[in-house]
Order: C-alpha cells, then sequence, then structure tokens
C-alpha cells in the first residue's frame, strides 16, 4: 500500500489535466465513440507498395536473343558476285524434325554437316527456314547453335 504522501503524486499523474477526472473515468468515455479511419494515408501506402511491384516487375524482365551481325550491301555487280558463291546450306524446321538440303537430320548430325560445309565453301552460307508451326524457342535455339559454328554466315529465310 502506498504511503499517503506518495498517494495524491499517483492521483495527480492519473488525472486527466482538462476534466481533472481519474484516467479510467476518461478511458470509459472514449470507449463508446466509434473509430476513425483514416484512409488517405493508407491510399498512399497502397499506392507506393503498387509504384515498387510496376518499376520492380518492369526491371526484372530478362531479355534473351541472340546477335547476329547482318550482312552488309553487297559491292559491285550481284549478279557477277552470286556465280561465284556455292549454294547456301538450306536448314528446315519444323515440329517434325530438321531437315538439310531436303534430307533428314539429327542435332549432332546437323552441326557436324554445317561444319564440313563452312570448310569445303569459305564463302558458304548457312539459310535456316522454318515453318509457322515451329516453335520460336527451337529456331532461336538452332539460330544460336549456327551463329556458334558459322558466325555471321548464318541467315534466316522467310516465306
Amino acid at each position: 500500500m502506498p504511503s499517503p504522501l506518495k498517494l495524491p503524486l499517483l492521483v495527480k499523474f492519473l488525472s486527466n489535466r482538462r476534466s481533472g477526472q481519474p484516467y479510467a473515468i476518461q478511458n470509459r468515455r472514449a470507449s463508446h465513440q466509434l473509430p476513425e479511419v483514416n484512409l488517405i494515408p493508407m491510399m498512399d501506402v497502397l499506392m507506393t507498395v503498387l509504384t515498387f511491384f510496376i518499376i520492380i516487375s518492369m526491371t526484372l524482365t530478362i531479355e534473351q536473343g541472340v546477335n547476329v551481325e547482318l550482312p552488309g550491301r553487297p559491292d559491285g555487280n550481284a549478279s557477277a558476285q552470286g556465280s561465284d558463291r556455292p549454294a547456301p546450306a538450306v536448314i528446315r524446321v519444323a515440329p517434325t524434325g530438321i531437315t538439310l538440303n531436303n534430307q533428314p537430320t539429327t542435332e549432332p548430325e546437323l552441326e557436324q554437316q554445317i561444319q564440313t560445309y563452312l570448310a569445303q565453301n569459305p564463302d558458304g552460307v548457312i539459310a535456316i527456314q522454318a515453318t509457322p508451326e515451329t516453335p520460336y524457342e527451337q529456331v532461336v535455339q538452332l539460330l544460336g547453335d549456327m551463329k556458334d559454328i558459322g558466325g555471321n554466315r548464318v541467315s534466316l529465310v522467310i516465306d
């Protein structure tokens, strides 16, 4: 039990300065009021979080591609240069399989045949022709593989 000298300090501490009423009575009156929700700060936080996720989603997209050097414009007469070049190695890509110059082949055999073709024909060109049904990923993978083998001598054929 508190000493008689400390009791007035305790009452003064627990009382409301404006009304002079004890803390317990003041708290009982406050419980009858409905709490208000301030929506403006909540909307500020919501918009900040939304902006954060939009910016993060835009920066985390990874673009994948294959850098292909496009051939320049030929100097001189195009018909004269075309006669010196060997026929291009045409690779047709379809969902059913791959053909090289209308001969069915597999990917490991294709790489070996293309290396042989490029060794025999230093000016030879590889032409990749894909059917519309071929998945894009398969064409990009083949294009990357052929670029590793043939450098800038790889072309895409569009029908």
